[in-house]
């Protein structure tokens, strides 16, 4: 049971094309940025400028992430490739802390320093585009990430968010400029509140890789569900030994049902596949699902 091959296939074509996407728009928005950060006399264009280009850097390890770890399983890898995708969410977390660190750096320099810039109109306007070309990335991607159950493509989202952040405290920033030249100084502050904001999504984003690479356990209430789920199928006497572990998104589990001892192997089977069933009705992203069959002693 769980997701077929077919399906895992497919699944990876929407997020290739997706990220595809993404990467022509952040290849777009990296020279739009530069060049109008340039001419348009804006440090912290130029700064949002790199973080486009972090974009740039994790949308191929997101492509590679999906590529990999859609593979269906094979001899070697019997419960999957879900991990290299795990792999590539936790480099698009390291990016999106680095990209905060950078950012936060910078701005800190650009306060203790005094820094001045007189941004033009020019800098505002590719600030304005920037942030509806990102947060309009950012909508489409997490709706194609979670309808394909995808977290590489969900941090990828989150990503695009962090660089629609960042452009609205340069439009903030250039914004106060054109208003009140002596307040040049916003641009650093707005700067340093996001580059929080972004580092605060980096660590959620990586923190959330490590509990799959160590087996974490899902939440209690989706452990319940899965009791419930089973005990509902008539022949199911008790669940016990329950085990769950997410891999690319995809929960594998493995429990013991409670049958009467009485019935045949064929009636026991059937049972453990309605298990199976209930199971991936009862649940969008499930992987493998492993049923033992117990007797009862009573």
């Amino acid at each position: 049971m769980g997701i077929s091959e077919h399906m895992m296939r497919d699944q990876g074509r929407v997020g290739r094309k997706v990220t595809l996407i993404g990467a022509l728009a952040n290849l777009f928005l990296i020279a739009l940025k530069f060049i109008a950060g340039h001419l348009g006399h804006s440090q912290a264009l130029i700064a949002d400028a790199v973080h486009s280009v972090s974009d740039l850097f994790t949308d191929v390890i997101v492509l590679v992430g999906l590529r990999l770890g859609r593979k269906a399983p094979d001899e070697g890898h019997p419960f999957g490739h879900g991990r290299l995708e795990t792999l590539s969410v936790a480099m698009v977390g390291t990016g999106l802390l680095g990209a905060a660190i950078y950012l936060g750096t910078e701005a800190g320099l650009n306060i203790y320093h005094h820094t001045e810039h007189h941004p033009t109109s020019l800098a505002l306007g590719a600030a304005g585009l920037s942030i509806v070309i990102k947060e309009a990335l950012y909508r489409y991607t997490i709706h194609t990430g979670r309808a394909i159950k995808s977290i590489a493509l969900v941090a990828n989202a989150w990503h695009h968010r962090s660089d629609a952040f960042s452009s609205v405290a340069v439009l903030l920033g250039v914004t106060g400029a054109q208003i009140r030249p002596d307040w040049h100084i916003l641009d650093a502050y707005a700067a340093r509140v996001v580059s929080f904001l972004i580092a605060k999504v980096g660590l959620e984003v990586i923190w959330g890789s490590i509990r799959e690479f160590t087996d974490s356990a899902p939440g209690p209430e989706v452990l319940a569900r899965i009791r419930g789920c089973a005990r509902r199928v008539e022949g199911v006497i008790e669940v016990h030994d329950l085990k769950v572990r997410t891999s690319g998104g995809l929960y594998q589990m493995a429990l013991h049902v409670v049958i009467d001892g009485d019935i045949s192997v064929a009636h026991g089977h059937r049972i453990a596949k309605k298990v199976e069933e209930c199971l991936d009705e009862e649940f969008e992203q499930v992987g493998e699902v492993i049923v033992h069959m117990d007797p009862s002693t009573e």
